[in-house]
């Protein structure tokens, strides 16, 4: 097992050029899984019980958090992130806050599912992050308020356990709960800034509401398909190519680096469950001197399966959504696309439905993490 790296106390005061020079990271083994509460897939910080200098909002915007030294506001200085007011205790004879005083925020995951870690990002909040930060998970169907979520029937898993962390650091938690996860509360104590909330897991769809659709993306994060590797990372992650909607800039693809050889590059992708794939989506939008030149696209049927080609190598198009109806269905548990040489393609959609097979795994995988 991998130790994950901890961060603690303070960071240096700004003194400028580069903010991030002294920022504290680590590559966590459980970032190559998507993140659960990104908001292209619906995530949002639906209450938080303070955000008086900083939006909680702020916790899911993509990308690192930015600083600005001269950004102040009538309330004072202005972070990108979420912080709190500074917490009193209850009397000049006790001016500090309890052992119990904290404040929290109430997320709910874009998609369900298992969390395998997460990171809180302290990023730019170098002497007002918290003491120690602590995470919660629930499981509660629909769409719940946030009152209902703090309501007294709704049961919460820990996650993290209270934590000492550090300011102007990702601090990072690997999470063994195997058990699938609609909503978080992450607390800070007693109070202070996160500037990024970022929860990596496996996506587990609700196979009901995957019954009742019939024909979907077998391929799609929200559905359940994973990205399991990939040739190169080097621009963008391989998971962007089956995030929701269409890509609307370059970055929201899959963009590899020139090759200088004669190989080709390629994602390999496992499906939602196993799966008959009828159509194939290939898009390139935003990626116009940089698609790539040719693509095919392969299943194969189990682990030890073999790959077969059901869309042969194909000269693509800079910026158009290609689309290919089989001539027969295709029936695997995972897919890969091979482009030539390189380059990019923003979207891979396969369109089709569960086997007999495939729907009941899903629906007992779906009990077992308490869905």
């Amino acid at each position: 097992m991998t130790a994950i790296p901890s961060f603690t106390g303070d960071a240096s005061p700004y003194h400028g050029g580069d903010p991030y020079a002294d920022y504290r990271t680590a590559d966590f083994p459980f970032t190559r899984y998507a993140d659960l509460a990104d908001r292209r897939l619906g995530a949002s910080v639906v209450a938080a019980n303070d955000e008086f200098f900083a939006q909680r909002e702020n916790l899911l915007v993509p990308g690192r958090a930015e600083f600005d030294p001269e950004h102040f506001g009538h309330k004072g200085k202005v972070m990108d992130g979420w912080e709190t007011r500074r917490r009193r205790g209850a009397s000049a004879d006790h001016p500090w806050p309890t052992a119990e005083d904290h404040d929290w925020a109430l997320v709910r995951l874009g998609a369900p599912g298992v969390i395998r870690g997460i990171v809180v990002d302290t990023a730019h909040f170098r002497g007002n992050y918290p003491q120690a930060v602590s995470v919660e998970g629930a499981s509660v169907p629909g769409s719940p308020s946030p009152e209902e979520l703090l309501g007294d029937d709704v049961k919460w898993t820990t996650l993290v356990p209270r934590t000492p962390v550090g300011g102007h650091a990702a601090n990072g938690f690997e999470v063994r709960a195997e058990q699938r996860f609609t909503h978080l509360r992450l607390n800070q104590h007693p109070d202070g800034g996160i500037a990024r909330l970022r929860v990596h897991g496996e996506v587990v769809p609700d196979p009901a509401w995957l019954a009742a659709l019939g024909t979907f993306d077998v391929v799609a994060l929200e559905h359940g398909g994973q990205v399991e590797d990939a040739s190169d990372l080097f621009y963008s992650p391989a998971t962007n190519t089956i995030q929701p909607g269409r890509s609307r800039k370059m970055d929201d693809g899959w963009e590899t680096r020139r090759r200088r050889d004669q190989g080709h590059d390629w994602i390999r992708y496992r499906l939602a469950a196993r799966s008959e794939i009828r159509a194939v989506e290939i898009d390139t939008a935003y990626l116009k001197g940089n698609s790539a030149g040719w693509a095919s696209v392969s299943v194969k049927d189990g682990e030890s399966g073999t790959w077969t080609e059901v869309v042969p190598r194909t000269r693509l198009q800079p910026d158009t959504n290609h689309r290919f109806v089989l001539e027969s269905p295709a029936v695997g548990t995972h897919a890969r696309v091979d482009i030539h040489p390189d380059g990019g393609i923003s979207r891979l959609r396969l369109h089709g439905s569960l086997t007999e097979q495939g729907a009941a795994g899903l629906r007992a995988r779906h009990q077992e993490l308490g869905g």
